[in-house]
């Protein structure tokens, strides 16, 4: 993830297209003030965005990128030899169709074209844990055959853990709130990092059936590194009833907000619906595609509820208070079968 280019270089990339309207790239290396301005700006209209000058450098992203091929490359029986021990377990690998994504807003559509491998804390926990935040940190699987992936993973896990705090700290001063409103609401998250292989398919798809099914991401925030040659991911424009597809920018992240965050600033920012399509007929041959989203999420037992400069005098927050930890378990359990 090479983070040398300049805001001008990646903005030339997107000249004369729709989807630059639609999903702003957004350099952070800047005056903080307004970056957080800008943010707030763009999280009004569509939740989703991609960054520049964040930081990331690319010997940690390139190897956790590269074992996850790796991973996915191996025999379907190295595969299993860490997959999840049973639905409700959080952690580990999840083979193809397994996992369906619409049914998290209630849809009964089939499984996604696509293969997981998930991870959780990569630390110990050093606090007393409260009811059911056990299961967040349950333990991770690695696989034996490949023992450097969880190298990889362990740097790339913390280095999006340093990123999102950041990204937090950005998203108070653009709600007008102080740089650390969110300190200590974060410093104990049960965040989850996930590997997701998307291979050419064999045959056609079921009715429905896609890469990945139309859905919202449920906690405060999704930092994903995707293919930069396969497309596929688009994001719901409901101001133009339609779909538009996201590019793949060299040295950038797409970022969305999610679920939890839509909630906490009384839906002032929104929480996109996206998915993954299936490629066209006489592209499938050469159609893989790989992602890397890390979500990330409150602390567990953190309260969400309106922030205060998020709802007028005399309004009233349009949810109730709920716990971070739960409602992330919850939507989970919808999903896989």
């Amino acid at each position: 993830m090479n983070n040398s280019h300049d805001e001008t270089t990646f903005t030339a990339q997107l000249d004369d297209r729709r989807d630059a309207e639609l999903l702003p790239v957004v350099d952070l290396d800047r005056d903080p003030q307004t970056v957080g301005r800008e943010l707030d700006e763009v999280c009004r209209e569509v939740g989703f965005f991609q960054i520049i000058g964040h930081g990331i450098d690319t010997q940690i992203a390139d190897p956790a990128w590269d074992t996850a091929r790796r991973f996915f490359d191996l025999s379907l029986a190295e595969k299993l030899t860490v997959e999840r021990p049973s639905a409700s377990y959080p952690y580990g690998y999840i083979p193809m169709g397994m996992e369906a994504l619409s049914k998290s807003l209630g849809s009964r559509g089939p499984g996604d074209l696509k293969e997981i491998f998930n991870i959780g804390p990569v630390d110990e926990p050093t606090h007393e844990l409260i009811e059911g935040e056990s299961d967040a940190y349950s333990p991770n699987l690695w696989p034996e055959m490949l023992p450097e992936l969880r190298e990889t993973w362990t740097a790339y896990y913390r280095s999006m853990l340093g990123l999102s705090g950041r990204l937090l700290s950005l998203f108070a001063r653009g709600l007008d709130l102080p740089p650390a409103f969110f300190d200590d609401k974060i410093q104990r998250s049960t965040s989850a990092l996930r590997a997701i292989n998307y291979t050419a398919p064999d045959g056609d798809p079921q009715p429905g059936q896609l890469r990945a099914g139309a859905h919202t991401d449920y906690g405060i925030l999704t930092i994903l590194r995707q293919e930069p040659s396969a497309g596929g991911l688009e994001v719901r424009d409901e101001n133009a009833g339609e779909w538009v597809g996201i590019p793949s920018i060299d040295g950038a992240f797409v970022v969305n907000i999610g679920d939890l965050m839509a909630r906490w600033t009384n839906d002032r920012w929104n929480s996109t619906l996206h998915r993954v399509v299936n490629p066209p007929v006489a592209e499938r041959a050469g159609s893989r595609r790989q992602s890397m989203p890390f979500f990330f999420n409150a602390d567990f037992g953190a309260v969400i509820e309106c922030l205060p400069t998020c709802v007028e005098p005399g309004e009233q927050p349009r949810y109730e208070p709920v716990v971070a930890g739960p409602h992330l378990l919850s939507k989970f359990a919808k999903t896989v079968g």
